[in-house]
């Protein structure tokens, strides 16, 4: 019975979640890009040292029987290519990185769900080696979301890079361009088809979400299957460039993965006896510790160690760790304390719209998600090529995980009270997360990304900054964080985005 709970619960908060807060399978047309960055391949990788760690072996020539053939084969697949293929090569346009960006942001709202509390009162955690629960795992709570998208944006720019330099070695035209009678789906762009760029994204990303949502795995290869069906159709690929680009792919998800298993994120959620250790050791240096008012407590707070994951452009977390809040009764904190009982019995109807907006809670992307949704929509309307895209996408999402292990170093070194703690009868319009107060998550997620897209998009630089600001407020708006929390938060997303900004500028791209 216990188990056909959790089932049922798990759907009905992933239907109504994507019908209320995910906007599913954003609208975009293929279209031309504002440059093909031809030198790409040069640019600084991540997970390894060089495209040149990753050989991919010369193409057949293009008068040759081999490569004559699967033109042949192209040109008969289109002459009668089904409906379902023709909407799917839409479906994934020319710039699938964005296509699998949105289907990881769809995985997290759907796992973006609290373990209930067994019969007896006690709570099973999700288990990795047991994917299928009860609970289900994983639970993608904030630091999961955010490593997730990550992990996914690092591995497809390193994948992409890898492509464009061997696109630029071997100089493979499209099909289409090498026969034209060949129909290309998309908006002509002068790229080579060999390696295939779109089956490295196919590839590297049904891999890396596998490992991330291990429940998924039938209907990630199924999305790969249509993906890489769509690109044999489309036009600009013959079956040797996929198999090139998927062989990149293997080798760069191995690396990703590899990476992912040892970066201490299997630790995070702490057993008690650590927990009660952080928290005693809150207690001896300041004197207060945070304590959980959920309604049934979980024992143990949200991964607890996650401040200890391995960064990515952060030597240290504590080179960006916070002072200390203010102490109880000083006039910062007496002031804060003010501030939220006046919002509380002022609470506009747009302050309201404010916290709601930004709470991307349960059944949600989460704020790492939502910022990823921010910057699809300023990279179409930009027209940026794949890897152009993959490189936003990581540096951001980079400082979004360094943003939210500097976050959780802070919540649990400092330990502080949530404002529902210390201030007797007030009551949050928002809920009770299970973590403590200091420094603001949705904050320090928030300044780090707006930086990031500040960088890469100059124009949108103030417009990117009032959301940060604003998701800082609705904290504040909505009884969950003090106000010393938020502006703290936002210095601290601040200070860890200027290291991915610093890595961006020397990376070869500008």
């Amino acid at each position: 019975m216990k188990t056909k709970i959790y089932i049922a619960l798990f759907s009905f908060l992933f239907i109504t979640a994507c019908e209320k807060d995910i906007p599913t399978h954003y609208e975009y047309d293929s279209y031309s890009f504002s440059n093909t960055d031809k030198d790409a391949g040069n640019w600084k990788t991540t997970l390894i040292s060089s495209a040149l760690q990753i050989n991919v072996v010369p193409p057949t020539a293009i008068n040759s029987p081999e490569y004559l053939a699967e033109l042949a084969q192209l040109k008969t697949t289109q002459l009668s290519l089904p409906e379902n293929i023709q909407s799917d090569i839409k479906y994934w346009t020319n710039n699938p990185v964005l296509r699998w960006n949105e289907i990881a942001r769809e995985l997290i709202a759907k796992y973006n769900l609290i373990p209930g509390p067994n019969d007896d009162g006690t709570y099973t955690l999700p288990n990795a080696s047991k994917p299928t629960g009860p609970p289900p795992f994983p639970f993608a709570h904030p630091p999961y979301a955010c490593r997730a998208l990550a992990y996914l944006s690092v591995a497809q720019y390193d994948g992409l890079i890898t492509a464009w330099y061997y696109k630029s070695l071997y100089s493979r035209a499209a099909a289409c361009v090498t026969d034209p009678n060949i129909h290309n789906f998309h908006q002509t762009n002068t790229i080579p088809s060999y390696p295939s760029d779109e089956a490295v994204i196919a590839r590297v990303s049904k891999e890396i979400l596998t490992a991330m949502f291990p429940l998924e795995k039938e209907y990630l290869n199924t999305l790969e299957s249509k993906h890489l069906a769509a690109i044999r159709s489309a036009g600009t690929c013959v079956q040797s460039d996929v198999d090139a680009g998927i062989s990149i792919a293997n080798e760069i998800a191995a690396l990703a993965l590899q990476r992912a298993s040892s970066d201490g994120m299997k630790n995070a959620q702490a057993p008690k006896a650590v927990a009660d250790s952080i928290k005693n050791d809150a207690i001896s240096r300041f004197g207060w510790s945070w304590v959980n008012l959920e309604i049934p407590a979980r024992p143990v707070g949200l991964t607890p160690l996650f401040g200890k994951v391995r960064m990515w452009n952060v030597p240290n977390v504590q080179v960006v760790r916070p002072g200390a809040p203010p102490a109880f009764g000083s006039n910062e904190y007496n002031a804060c304390v003010a501030q939220l009982k006046d919002y509380a019995a002022n609470l506009t109807r747009e302050r309201r719209r404010i916290a709601n907006y930004w709470s991307d809670g349960l059944g949600t992307y989460t704020p790492p998600g939502h910022w990823n949704e921010i910057a699809t929509s300023i990279i179409v309307a930009q027209k940026l090529n794949p890897i152009r895209t993959a490189r936003i996408l990581a540096y951001m999402n980079m400082a979004i995980m360094d943003g939210g292990i500097s976050c959780w170093d802070a919540k649990y070194y400092y330990h502080y009270p949530r404002p529902i703690q210390n201030i007797a009868g007030f009551k949050t319009i928002l809920g009770t997360p299970n973590f403590p107060s200091y420094t603001s998550g949705h904050s320090v997620f928030s300044a780090a990304a707006a930086d990031v897209l500040a960088y890469f998009f100059p124009s949108h630089a103030q417009s990117v900054n009032e959301m940060a600001n604003e998701a800082a407020v609705s904290r504040i708006y909505g009884g969950i964080h003090w106000a010393f929390d938020a502006s703290a938060g936002l210095t601290q997303g601040k200070a860890v985005a200027k290291y991915s900004i610093d890595l961006a500028k020397k990376d070869g791209a500008e």
